[in-house]
């Protein structure tokens, strides 16, 4: 699919979400948006969350349009607009990056200084784009950065396949220097269901690129006690964790997780879950989203829901 066709299919998409074609009615879907927003009381922040399956984009939402700073999710558009550069052989994920020392910069999240605290290391991109997706890599994630161009480069590509509700405008290392940055980095759980519908459609990126990244996330290490927190042990999860911590004044930015599960029979539900200001402690928020995760799971994954024909989404 074109980056044309795929902005021309964004207001259909955005449309869909709000049509909501529940298998369940009308009154059940209502008691899961209940549920969701009683448990959402122990976070005593701001909430967002959007549920949708893959298959036939059945959704619900709450607070679903608001904006949420994402901290670490964004480095999933990230590894999607590398992609996209390899696909257009801009570059190639085997090409090595010099690492020197001067870029393992202290007082951040990563493995890779953790690893190679000298520096003067070779590293191939496909390589750090594993650490920045899988162990949510700050150093890793900001030589991405630099690959793509910038930032600006890097919305700009996510805006062309048609989600606009998102804004990427600073790296991990500004986050780190200002507080109040993080905020300049936002989505709509709304517009991440779409991110994540299209990566799952395996038509802008290619399929063995899409299968690579949803690999890597499928491998995140980070946050197992959210998403995956209350799911049966061995439920495959590809997802992306996003942390701010809390300030000074006890307030947390953002704890965050989106992601894709694989229900028993089958089927694939986006998950996207958002907090912001946030006075509760992180064990309390991650068990916001474990247990909001868990009756997302409770409602969709009946054993004996029939699977729908996939139209028009090949690849899945």
């Amino acid at each position: 699919m074109t980056r044309h066709v795929t902005r021309g299919l964004a207001a259909i998409f955005i449309l869909s979400l709000f049509s909501f074609l529940p298998s369940r009615g009308f009154a059940q879907a209502d008691s899961l948006k209940i549920r969701i927003k009683q448990i959402s009381k122990a976070a005593k922040g701001d909430v967002g969350v959007a549920l949708m399956l893959l298959d036939n984009r059945e959704a619900i939402m709450v607070n679903g349009n608001k904006h949420y700073p994402m901290q670490s999710v964004y480095k999933f558009p990230l590894a999607m607009a590398i992609l996209d550069m390899a696909e257009r052989e801009v570059i190639s994920l085997d090409d090595e990056i010099l690492i020197e020392k001067k870029d393992l910069v202290k007082k951040t999240w990563s493995p890779i200084r953790d690893k190679y605290p000298e520096g003067n290391v070779r590293m191939k991109i496909r390589d750090i784009m594993s650490y920045t997706v899988s162990q949510s890599d700050n150093i890793g994630c900001d030589i991405l950065f630099r690959i793509a161009g910038g930032p600006q480069k890097v919305q700009e590509y996510i805006h062309s396949i048609g989600v606009n509700e998102i804004a990427i405008a600073a790296t991990e290392a500004q986050m780190a220097a200002n507080w109040e940055v993080q905020y300049s980095n936002w989505t709509e759980p709304a517009a991440m269901l779409q991110l994540l519908d299209i990566l799952y459609q395996r038509k802008v990126i290619s399929e063995a690129n899409s299968n690579l990244l949803i690999e890597m996330m499928t491998e995140t290490s980070t946050g197992p006690n959210r998403i995956k927190g209350l799911l049966p042990a061995k439920t495959v999860v590809a997802h992306k964790t996003g942390s701010s911590g809390a300030n000074a004044q006890g307030l947390t930015g953002a704890t965050n997780d989106v992601g894709v599960i694989t229900l028993p029979n089958g089927r694939q539900l986006a998950i996207a879950i958002f907090i912001s200001k946030s006075t509760a402690s992180e064990k309390t928020q991650e068990e916001v989203i474990a247990k909001i995760s868990k009756a997302a799971w409770d409602f969709y994954a009946e054993e004996n829901t029939p699977k729908p024909k996939m139209v028009g989404l090949p690849g899945r």
